[in-house]
């Protein structure tokens, strides 16, 4: 299994970047997809979730009302739609995936992208 990231970068204070993440070589048709971030000398933590069953998502507190997860199950792809980005968002960004449709049981993903910056700047 891969997963490819893509779409990081450097905006300012309230502006917006899109992250995508495609899969491949997955064993298994149904699955969590998932959005992880760490920030500098901090644990990482999950952002956002979506299954490829029907759709259902997570969004953790503190991106929601600003963050949009979305997939595209033919191209086994999901996004992150991040707008009014502030300095707190600065991180990396992981992708992961779990072999368990579902954004509920707090399960860690089993595959993880290699990442990708979000810096925002004040």
């Amino acid at each position: 299994v891969q997963l490819v990231e893509s779409g990081g970068g450097l905006v300012q204070t309230g502006g917006s970047l899109r992250l995508s993440c495609a899969a491949s070589g997955l064993t298994f048709d149904d699955y969590a997809m998932g959005w992880f971030r760490q920030a500098p000398g901090k644990e990482r933590e999950g952002v956002s979730c979506i299954t490829s069953t029907d759709g259902s998502t997570y969004l953790a507190d503190s991106v929601r009302g600003r963050f949009t997860i979305s997939s595209d199950n033919s191209k086994n792809t999901a996004y992150l739609e991040m707008n009014n980005l502030n300095p707190e968002d600065t991180a990396v960004y992981y992708c992961g995936i779990v072999a368990v449709p579902s954004c509920t049981l707090g399960l860690w993903p089993e595959y993880w992208g290699q990442g990708t910056q979000v810096t925002v700047s004040p």
